[in-house]
């Protein structure tokens, strides 16, 4: 290297300036003065580092590694004691079931300059106040083959309650999720946030309260996965309701807006948590838990499987497997469907002659029973399966059952799983009772995913069609890529019974003789059914076509490969107004 000076410099201070860079630069330099030339050149000098083999940790590393040591421990050592009683796993237990080694932890030392003896500021340590982690770990792991980020609650720190430094590593997760297009889980085991600290944390533009603004643009944008393992109350309540997917435990879970003390405060009224909001509560009635775990281990299981269906984030195909024939035959699919469009049947042993064997999972099948909503496989390919089941009130569509089916479509849609509607519905219920539970809006809402869900999707008219009820199942008008039918199948606007007692009553009722009234309602009936039989639909291509059952499987696996790729868009607009 070549360096030119001032023309005042002397030999000296040249020498000095060339040796004080070589030092530094670790290259061998000239020093040019002025225009008289070269006057001064230095080498590098030779360093003596220690051997290889004399190198190790210091004290400075042993004493790192205690600390993070002492952090791995949690909170107050009584209340990890607790946590057998209540019968789940310390957190770091827990990260090692569902992950094994981390890929690495975020904010080790949170809040580390509270508690620990190391820190300048604590004078004497209190056992019982110890916050390690403040109480959250969050960071990234492997978990099934999938790259994923994770955050999980400490119970034993201030039962798992949401503070200041907490609260920020959970919101650099989320921000971090959105930019890597990886999904999230959260496992979740929180009281909610801390109330004696929530200065600086509660309402602030980076607060606890943006934990949900994330959450809303994390939405469709990566899968969000949510296990409970304990009561989450409050503003921790949420976040396993704006998750894709929750998960509870028996005899662990609950979620609740208020605790049983505060309800009682606000009510009077006097209840337990698990009564208030267990998993029961739940899975039957408000619809929120998607699935229920037997144990902590059971709840890794359905995670496990519930990602083998879903893609890393939006816009990515779900992941495909080996193909698997379906548990039965395919050809008993005909004589399962009775022929009378009021007797039931199962449409989980449909599943089983249509989809691979042991690929359905279920969501809700406690909530809105007359409909099914599933994730399986046909021939590998994920698809999500929406079917009414004949066996709960004949799988007419109610409040509960179409808000299941409208936000399952959705969330299929978003991730791009093809959907599968299964059509055996004599339609919407009506009556006084479910008008006021909001039968109009419920339905509405569940037309509109219909509607508006781009992936492919696949129609099969399995027996009755009525009303509206086509309408949400995907029907002709609803931009299917196929409607097929089974020779057992019929559309119409309502059913035999009930288009005969409508149109025909008066007359029949004008028949004194039994026999004969009887043999013209049966005549009648006979007449309506042929009208709406799926041959007349097929006839008018109102439906693409009509399978012979034992081909079902073979047929829709052909459409689903087929259609694969195909682009659908929506009309050019912010979005709609319906849900």
């Amino acid at each position: 290297m070549r360096v030119r000076i001032g023309q005042g410099a002397t030999a000296d201070e040249a020498h000095a300036i060339a040796a004080a860079l070589a030092e530094h630069l670790g290259d061998p330099v000239e020093v040019v003065v002025g225009d008289e030339g070269v006057v001064a050149s230095a080498d590098p000098p030779e360093r003596e580092y220690p051997l290889e083999d004399d190198l190790g940790p210091t004290d400075r590393e042993r004493r790192l590694r205690e600390e993070l040591a002492d952090i791995y421990e949690g909170g107050p050592e009584k209340y990890r004691e607790r946590l057998s009683e209540q019968g789940k796993l310390f957190v770091r237990d827990r990260l090692d079931l569902w992950f094994g080694d981390l890929a690495f932890e975020d904010g080790r030392f949170a809040n580390f300059d509270s508690w620990h003896p190391n820190a300048p500021d604590v004078d004497e340590a209190d056992p019982d106040t110890r916050l390690p982690a403040d109480g959250l770990i969050t960071g990234a792991a492997e978990f099934e083959g999938r790259d994923v980020h994770f955050m999980a609650n400490d119970f034993t720190v201030k039962a798992g309650s949401m503070a200041r430094r907490g609260v920020e590593k959970f919101l650099r997760m989320q921000q971090r999720a959105l930019k890597s297009g990886k999904p999230v889980l959260y496992l979740m085991d929180s009281s909610g946030g801390r109330i004696d600290e929530q200065t600086g944390f509660f309402a602030n533009r980076e607060g606890i309260g943006k934990y949900y603004y994330n959450h809303s643009m994390l939405s469709g944008r990566v899968p969000q996965i949510c296990v409970l393992y304990g009561p989450c109350i409050a503003g921790a309540a949420y976040t396993p309701v704006f998750a894709d997917f929750t998960v509870m435990v028996e005899g662990m879970s609950a979620m609740a807006i208020a605790s049983p003390r505060m309800v009682e405060m606000v009510t009077g009224e006097e209840i337990s948590m698990d009564d208030l909001g267990g998993p029961a509560v739940h899975a039957r009635h408000s619809g929120s838990a998607d699935l229920v775990a037997h144990d902590e281990e059971h709840a890794r299981e359905l995670v496990a499987q519930l990602v083998t269906y879903l893609p890393d984030h939006a816009g990515e195909k779900p992941p495909t497997s080996a193909p698997r024939p379906p548990t039965y035959p395919t050809e008993g699919i005909d004589e399962l469907i009775p022929e009378s469009p009021n007797r039931p049947y199962d449409v989980h042993d449909l599943l089983d002659r249509v989809v691979d064997a042991e690929s359905v999972l279920e969501l809700r099948p406690d909530y809105g029973s007359e409909i099914v909503t599933a994730f399986a496989r046909i021939d590998g390919r994920p698809v999500g399966v929406v079917a009414n089941q004949p066996t709960q009130r004949s799988g007419a569509i109610f409040p509960d059952s179409a808000r299941k089916a409208a936000e399952f479509i959705w969330t299929c849609d978003a991730y791009e799983i093809p959907l599968l509607y299964l059509c055996d519905t004599p339609g919407f219920m009506a009556g006084s009772a479910v008008e006021k539970e909001g039968i109009l809006e419920q339905g509405k809402k569940f037309i509109y995913a219909t509607s508006s869900a781009t992936v492919p999707k696949q129609t099969v008219v399995v027996r009755k069609a009525y009303g509206a009820g086509i309408y949400a199942m995907g029907g002709p008008a609803y931009d299917p890529e196929s409607v097929i039918g089974l020779p057992s199948g019929e559309v119409g606007i309502m059913g035999p019974e009930a288009a005969i007692n409508a149109v025909y009553r008066n007359k029949l009722d004008a028949i004194e003789d039994d026999e004969e009234r009887a043999a013209r309602e049966a005549e009648l009936r006979a007449e309506y059914r042929r009208d709406i039989a799926v041959h007349r639909m097929a006839s008018e291509v109102v439906v693409d076509d009509v399978v012979p059952p034992s081909d079902l499987r073979a047929e829709l696996a052909a459409r689903f490969a087929f259609y694969e790729d195909v682009e659908k868009s929506l009309p050019d607009k912010k979005h709609g107004t319906v849900l």
